[in-house]
């Protein structure tokens, strides 16, 4: 006869698996199963930041992006189908998200690595954005591993959950909150912004319109390179050293040069100031603080254990 105590532990046993399968991610995910991945991704990212330096801010924007619509999920990467409303379109990301090509690229490297597909495209996104910021001088973290890819995609909610650059700080403050983000992770990771370019028509209407918080000589060198019509598409910088990672883009804030109206709003008098200030003149406290919001970011609902798939290509569900 089976002792109570036998069946209690084998109950114990399967809810312990049942917890493994679906615990939160982990530093050593593919330490096993495949040494190679991480130094390959590493690897690829660094080839593509040397070729174009702007490439490791579009591939920090890219993973941003991601986890901002229904989790870390690799959502954004897929293409338009019959039955996939594909996220590349939205008002975030339409003729403005690339990157896309590396990301293949990373793919058919680590799976070649790999010898098949076990990394999947969502952990690939995370790792690509800790390597793109150290490849332009940033700190690094250690990313968490064993999210899992989706098989759908929502163009409505990117619209709806991505932060827009004509958002105020109260609403910024909330459509983080929605995500599970605090104030000070708001602050850390505006600050991705010390990388990469905006085009002309996400700060047109701060240049030309905004009178009270923008410095009148930064507005005039901004409108040279962006008429009140036409050249939608001109880029700015987002800071004055756009491949580096530093604190200017702070600094520029506290100056009143902060590009877009998103980005001025966190030192406009409300409760971020402090923040803005302190990040400005200390390069190691906003570093550290972006390195811990960014792997808090990047728990953002992972898929694990059975949901989701691996997907064998990027682009498409399997």
């Amino acid at each position: 006869m089976v002792s109570r105590s036998f069946l209690f532990l084998q109950v114990l046993i399967m809810f312990s698996l049942a917890v493994i399968a679906f615990s939160d991610l982990s530093d050593d995910f593919y330490e096993d199963v495949c040494p190679e991945a991480l130094p390959t991704i590493k690897r690829v990212v660094e080839d593509a930041v040397r070729k174009e330096r702007r490439m490791g801010a579009s591939l920090l924007r890219l993973h941003f992006h991601d986890c901002f619509v229904n989790g870390c999920d690799a959502s954004v990467l897929l293409d338009q189908t019959a039955t996939i409303d594909s996220e590349k379109t939205a008002r975030a990301n339409n003729n403005s998200a690339r990157g896309f090509e590396v990301i293949d690229k990373i793919k058919s490297e680590v799976d070649k690595a790999c010898g098949r597909p076990v990394v999947s495209c969502a952990d690939i996104l995370a790792v690509a954005a800790r390597d793109s910021v150290v490849a332009l001088h940033g700190p690094t973290w250690e990313v968490k591993l064993g999210r899992r890819d989706s098989t759908t995609a929502s163009r409505t909610t990117a619209n709806n959950d991505i932060p827009s650059p004509f958002m105020d700080l109260p609403a910024l403050i909330n459509n983080f909150k929605n995500q599970g983000l605090d104030e000070e992770d708001l602050v850390a990771l505006s600050g991705g912004h010390t990388l990469g370019f905006a085009q002309c028509f996400t700060f047109r209407d701060r240049i030309y319109n905004e009178t009270n918080n923008i410095d009148s000589t930064f507005a005039s060198q901004r409108q040279a390179n962006c008429p009140r019509s036409g050249g939608d598409s001109n880029l700015a910088s987002l800071d004055p050293t756009a491949a580096l990672f530093d604190s200017k883009y702070f600094s520029n804030l506290v100056s009143k040069k902060g590009l877009l109206h998103s980005d001025q709003a966190l030192f406009s008098g409300g409760e971020t100031d402090n923040l803005v200030k302190t990040y400005s003149t200390n390069l190691g406290t906003f570093s550290k603080d972006f390195a811990e919001s960014m792997i808090k970011m990047g728990n953002i609902k992972p898929l694990t254990g059975n949901q989701g798939q691996i997907r064998v290509n990027c682009r498409r569900v399997n």
